[in-house]
């Protein structure tokens, strides 16, 4: 570390900016917004004069230069200016010259504000372009609203310095308040509500858990969303299916529970009532309990079930959406489950009774031209689907694809006809889960050769590790 970061209470205090230019009234702007009193000096108008901001500041030349510094705070050289930085160093006042690192006594970094919590990023002055790219992937991950819930942690903290004398109750209560249900409201916007959940488990310091049930998505863990690796990281046990990859469970903090208790076809390890059992009795002793689902949790995932059995319980519960498998296999794989020309529809369906065998779905329905059909959870009963739709009235040879481990390193991709579907999947040996596509979108891919003359393997350029296969 080159430089020692600090955050300066500049409320009322005087900064001195020598420049009138885009850089001068970048800096004035910044200095407006922290309650400091601005003082431009040039003997020149520009823009840093003539913007609405500049009302805020004062106006001064060179000549005031040495009266201004006499109570500054800090100083800001914007411009090529050697006396200004001769006088400011005379006058033993902390300075910034702008772009002029081997100049400065410190820098001013990249700062993502949100209220009462700042974040800088800062690199030393050698790439400030470098710093303002993490400035925009930290203000990605931070919800918008989380300078709120600081402020009123803020409102809080003598009421709960009261309550909790004991300085380890005291953390272990704000651990729990600042990424439990309180957190949830502050963040949705109901500041309100999250005061009455903060005096709430003050008054209660065991408190009551809360369940977050999340997707997953297709696999890839950059394609999960934001709030989803929020609450993964924050979770204090995790209950996860089979279908989460690898990638995402290690993205769980080390410290958390993980529980499997996925499924897999003619294995129910963990029945589905014993799923609610074990998500209400983890958030009755107090643990923030996230339950991940691959995909999104209310797509073919029982994430309905689980709530209604959660919220049953008495017990608080949220739903995080994931990306459906279909969108996901279907988006890595570049094929548009809608298209103006060929589908003007889509379906989702799943090849998977619940008493097991094939659905008793509305072919003819499904069997109409113009739209895309997406099976789920449809290689083992792919013969009986194909027959199906093909007695219902679907050409024989209406394109298909199936895509195995979609958006993962090992995803294998298999492209044929509709009345070869069994074949194609045994072929090359998919076993799942993989997401069968059925209509005419599965073979608008311009390198793809659809029929039983092709035998080519290729590699995507733009997912080097997979295997794709076309049939």
């Amino acid at each position: 570390m080159r430089q020692f970061p600090a955050f300066f209470n500049l409320s009322g205090q005087r900064v001195v900016i020598v420049g009138n230019g885009e850089e001068a009234l970048r800096k004035l702007r910044l200095f407006v917004s922290a309650g400091a009193l601005p003082v431009i000096i040039s003997d020149h108008a520009g823009p840093a004069h003539d913007h609405e901001v500049a009302s805020k500041a004062i106006s001064m030349t060179m000549d005031d230069l040495p009266g201004a510094l006499e109570t500054a705070r800090l100083a800001i050289v914007a411009e090529d200016n050697p006396e200004a930085i001769a006088a400011i160093r005379a006058a033993r006042v902390p300075l910034n010259v702008v772009d002029r690192p081997e100049l400065c006594d410190f820098t001013v970094p990249s700062i993502l504000d949100r209220g009462d919590i700042v974040a800088a990023i800062g690199s030393n002055g050698t790439a400030p372009v470098l710093a303002k790219s993490i400035r925009t992937k930290l203000e990605a991950l931070l919800p918008a609203r989380i300078g709120d819930l600081a402020a009123l942690a803020g409102h809080l903290r003598e009421t709960v310095k009261a309550a909790l004398p004991d300085f380890s109750a005291r953390r272990k209560f704000w651990e729990r308040t600042l990424t439990g249900r309180a957190a949830e409201l502050a963040y949705a916007g109901d500041l309100s509500g999250a005061e009455a959940a903060m005096r709430a488990e003050l008054a209660t310091p065991a408190g009551a858990g809360v369940v977050h049930i999340v997707g997953a998505g297709p696999g890839d863990p950059e394609l999960l969303t934001l709030k989803a690796l929020r609450l993964i990281q924050e979770a204090d046990i995790v209950y996860y299916d089979r279908l989460v990859s690898d990638g995402i469970l290690s993205l769980i903090r080390r410290d958390a529970d993980r529980v499997s208790v996925g499924k897999a076809k003619g294995n129910h390890s963990v029945p589905q009532g014993q799923i609610h059992e074990l998500l209400i009795a983890s958030a009755r002793e107090g643990k923030r309990v996230v339950r991940l689902k691959g995909g999104d949790p209310f797509v073919f995932g029982r994430g309905g079930e689980e709530l209604d059995a959660v919220e049953a319980a008495g017990v608080e519960a949220f739903v995080v959406p994931g990306i459906s498998s279909a969108l996901g296999c279907a988006a890595s794989a570049g094929i548009p489950l809608t298209h103006r020309d060929h589908a003007q529809a889509v379906t989702f369906v799943t090849g998977h009774a619940k008493a097991g065998g094939v659905p008793d779905l509305d072919w003819p329905s499904l069997a109409k031209r113009g739209q895309t059909v997406s099976v789920y959870m449809g290689v083992g009963t792919a013969g009986t689907i194909a027959e199906k739709l093909i007695e219902a009235g679907r050409a024989p040879q209406t394109p298909v694809a199936v895509i195995e481990n979609g958006t993962r390193e090992n995803e294998v991709r298999a492209y044929g006809m509709l009345e070869e579907l069994p074949q194609l999947i045994e072929a090359h040996g998919i076993k799942g889960p993989a997401l069968l596509i059925i209509g005419e979108v599965a073979g608008l891919r311009g390198d793809l050769v659809v029929g039983p003359a092709a035998a080519t393997v290729s590699t995507d350029v733009s997912i080097p590790t997979e295997k794709v296969v076309s049939a």
